[in-house]
């Protein structure tokens, strides 16, 4: 088999493995986990259950492809343009942090929550999650993703009740996600204005001007 022939191959391999993954995101959205088997995701998929084997192992190793998958779609969405001025920055952070809590729920659910029951893979990835998010609002605010140890936690902190937040809203869907989204920047810049008074390495940064009006993209809807 010749490189062409192989990278082909590999893309086909690829793109099959993305498809039973969209494919399992939408069953446990409806299904808990413990109610699937192996052969009502091979049913619904219309394959052959040893494909998914093959491809995952096991149904738990499907099951942490699609939370990977699914925090890897939150980590891009939140952390999008990096070119942008430091205001609209964490702005756009937040916004897209609930935009995809809104188009992808049950994936948003299984990351805060850290998935079925105990499972320490999943909270794993959540954990990961978390400090990116972390990372990604300092480089916003501060231009830099380290920060020290009290930093941290006051974003820990903050981050933790956006996800709370965030769930409650998704129960209630009110107010709309503009104003929440306004709430939680709000409350973020509370958050940097405690950081600045306690830690002086983390000067309160000058977050407050006016940010841009835009429509939303086609990737921010």
């Amino acid at each position: 088999m010749d490189k062409s022939e192989r990278r082909g191959t590999s893309e086909r391999s690829q793109a099959r493995r993305a498809e039973l993954i969209a494919i399992g995101r939408a069953l446990f959205a409806d299904t808990s986990y413990d109610a699937l088997s192996m052969d009502d995701i091979a049913r619904h998929a219309g394959v052959a259950k040893g494909l998914i084997y093959y491809y995952f192992t096991s149904k738990h190793g499907y099951y942490l492809a699609i939370v990977e998958d699914s925090a890897a779609g939150l980590l891009s969405r939140a952390a999008a343009h990096p070119e942008l001025p430091r205001a609209e920055r964490v702005r756009r952070t937040v916004d897209g942090y609930l935009r995809y809590a809104q188009n992808n729920e049950a994936a948003f659910r299984t990351i805060v929550t850290g998935g079925v029951g105990c499972d320490t893979e999943v909270q794993t990835i959540r954990d990961a999650v978390r400090e990116e998010l972390i990372a990604a609002i300092a480089e916003g605010a501060y231009g830099r993703r380290d920060l020290p140890p009290l930093a941290r936690l006051a974003l820990l902190g903050w981050l933790s009740g956006v996800e709370q937040i965030a769930l409650d809203w998704l129960g209630r869907r009110e107010p709309d996600r503009d104003r929440v989204c306004a709430l939680l920047t709000r409350l973020l810049r509370s958050t940097l204005t405690a950081i600045g008074e306690f830690e002086p390495s983390c000067p309160e940064p000058p977050l407050d001007q006016p940010l841009p009006a835009h429509p939303p993209t086609a990737s921010e809807r």
